[in-house]
């Protein structure tokens, strides 16, 4: 793990996540990069990914080049049940980025969906945009389908509304809408794990299916499972906002 940045109020970040960030390559691959020294920062070769390094002030170099500015791309994935949200895994499971048309750019996901958990998932290669989007202090709303396990009684959805206790303490109030004797839609503006399912079991029962639908003003809308289309420069520009 990488120690604690220096003090300051400088742009820094860890070698390894500059190069993911910079849309090279996933940050084990990046780190295998380094680990080859194919790095330079400032001159000299550097073999530790964790290396703390100055946006403004260092010159990084990949292969001799300087890492350049790459166009900026913002997708939207209708992510499927059964697939995780990661670049590869160990156990040889399905990725989101088997859906992924083919790129030459790294694109990483903006925020996390469980296997078990489908709908919009936004990926870039823009940093500052999915900081601001995950950074839970922007209070992002995000919105999801719900169908659980058994009828909620109106009180139960009025629980959501007004903040409901968990183990990481109470929940932000959340906006619900029913939509069926068990289903209901709902809008938080927290990023927690596992959040909704959570808030869910609070209410002893469970979620059967889970769908994020809209992202602030941006929803999936007719887009099919395991498709992806380009956000436009309005929906970018709502999103910044």
């Amino acid at each position: 793990m990488p120690t604690a940045p220096p003090p300051g109020d400088r742009p820094l970040k860890t070698l390894e996540r500059l190069l993911s960030k910079a849309g090279l390559g996933s940050r084990s691959e990046a780190r295998k990069w380094i680990h080859a020294r194919r790095v330079k920062v400032n001159g000299r070769v550097v073999e530790d990914p964790d290396k703390w390094v100055d946006l403004e002030r260092d010159e990084i170099l990949f292969d001799d080049q300087p890492l350049q500015k790459r166009a900026s791309i913002y997708l939207l994935l209708h992510k499927p049940v059964g697939f995780l949200t990661t670049y590869k895994d160990p156990e040889g499971r399905k990725t989101i980025y088997d859906l992924l048309p083919e790129r030459e750019q790294y694109l990483f996901p903006v925020g996390r969906l469980d296997m078990d958990t489908s709908g919009l998932l936004l990926l870039t290669n823009d940093t500052q945009f999915a900081e601001r989007l995950t950074n839970p202090d922007y209070h992002v709303p995000k919105t999801y389908f719900v169908k659980a396990s058994k009828p909620l009684r109106d009180e139960q959805l009025e629980q959501l509304r007004q903040g409901i206790e968990l183990r990481d303490g109470p929940t932000r109030p959340a906006i619900v809408e029913r939509k069926g004797v068990a289903a209901f839609e709902i809008t938080i503006t927290e990023g927690r794990n596992r959040q909704v399912r959570r808030m869910v079991e609070a209410l002893d029962a469970k979620v059967e299916k889970l769908t994020r639908i809209a992202i602030g003003d941006i929803v999936i809308g007719d887009l099919k499972s395991g498709e992806t289309r380009a956000l436009t420069d309005e929906e970018v520009r709502k999103l910044r906002r």
